[in-house]
């Protein structure tokens, strides 16, 4: 995900506005416990159905997309990575649960809250890493708001670090290698 500025109105809010409800950053704010114990219940489901690639154009499904990922029986597209690597996930997530990961979420407002009186501007040299084929577009103003940016941009999808790990280690290395230089 680009990095990105605070804007005028708190991010679930405007979230809300624009994707309603059911969108799960909204979802784990406005019913905060729904989608963990759903997640919880079905963890090696859940992750077997999110880690996909070449997933099909479908439209959008009433209820919150997580729940019914964590629902659905039969997952689309092609899995991403072999069942062994998927079996650590899953041992993870059934160790811990889903509340850590979903709290980021939940903590997103609160960082609008405390960006007002930050400069949104990073000058640190910085790699975003795009997926081609992810359905998250690429930010059009990543550069006015972090100047010192390289991008790289892979033929994957979202999980760019599963669907292809050598690329990602090697495109981070020569970066740092270029800093380093």
């Amino acid at each position: 995900m680009p990095y990105q500025e605070r804007g005028e109105q708190p991010w679930i809010e405007l979230m809300e506005a624009i994707f309603g409800g059911d969108f799960y950053f909204v979802h784990f704010n406005r019913q905060p416990g729904v989608a963990n114990a759903i997640m919880n219940e079905n963890t090696s489901q859940f992750l077997r159905n999110i880690f996909r690639k070449n997933v099909p154009p479908t439209p959008p499904e009433p209820g919150m997309l997580m729940i019914n990922l964590a629902r659905a029986e039969n997952p689309l597209g092609e899995p991403l990575m072999e069942d062994n690597e998927l079996s650590v996930f899953v041992s993870a997530f059934e160790s811990s649960g889903f509340t850590g990961s979903i709290n980021w979420y939940r903590n997103l407002d609160r960082n609008w809250q405390l960006m007002a009186d930050v400069t949104p501007v990073i000058h640190q040299p910085t790699l975003m890493i795009y997926g081609e084929q992810d359905t998250i577009p690429k930010s059009e103003n990543l550069k006015n708001i972090v100047p010192n940016l390289d991008i790289v941009s892979l033929d994957c999808g979202h999980w760019i670090q599963q669907e292809k790990p050598e690329e990602t280690t090697q495109s981070i290395l020569r970066w740092l290698e270029q800093q380093n230089s």
